[in-house]
């Protein structure tokens, strides 16, 4: 991001075709679109990928073109069930593909639990961590039928909770991208003088 609008890209980390995960998430980049976002929206339904596997993944049919959606991010909007206190693998997967590109850059979690999504949340995070990226210091977690209902948000108390996601997700999302660029394009010490060209 230099004068651009910030660049997030939405990922789906569920394959079920009714997820809620999918409803909240294309919310969610909807009204980040709205703010003046470029939104970019990686669905595992609808664009499958295959399981990571270090010797070959990067070689993959396709691999180069995801790899530049990636890498185009300022943001990464992270959307999964809870699978028994986990991430999906869809999710995992996702994950697994990229670490370089996530240097620098900031992670917003969106989970879907009965549970509060509490360990999914600390996971997303501990990989942004692993990575050398940021994470915001909440998650928003939500319940099907409580919270969302025939792919709709149906409680106030979540509209509001994405109200203040979206406007964060945005707010420090700018600042940075732009200290990230100011970094990589700079000769001052710190984390991000590791990927300067």
């Amino acid at each position: 991001m230099t004068d651009g609008p910030l660049q997030i890209l939405a990922v789906v980390g569920s394959l079920n075709p009714t997820s809620v995960t999918r409803a909240v998430i294309l919310h969610v980049a909807e009204r980040l679109h709205a703010e003046g976002c470029a939104v970019d929206t990686l669905d595992f339904e609808k664009e499958p990928l295959a399981l990571y596997n270090p010797e070959t993944a990067h070689d993959a049919p396709g691999f180069d073109v995801l790899q530049g959606r990636v890498e185009r991010a300022d943001v990464y909007l992270l959307g999964t069930p809870d699978y028994h206190g986990s991430m999906s693998s869809a999710m995992k997967n996702f994950l697994d593909h990229f670490w370089r590109e996530f240097a620098g850059k900031l992670f917003a979690t969106i989970v879907a639990s009965h549970e509060k999504g509490l360990t999914v949340t600390d996971q997303l995070r501990t990989v942004a961590r692993q990575c050398y990226a940021w994470s915001l210091p909440y998650g928003v977690s939500f319940a099907e039928q409580e919270d969302v209902r025939e792919g709709r948000i149906a409680s106030d108390a979540l509209k509001n909770r994405l109200d203040m996601f979206v406007h964060d997700l945005r707010v420090y999302g700018t600042v940075l991208a732009r200290q990230r660029h100011a970094d990589l394009a700079g000769t001052e010490p710190g984390f991000m003088a590791r990927h300067r060209k």
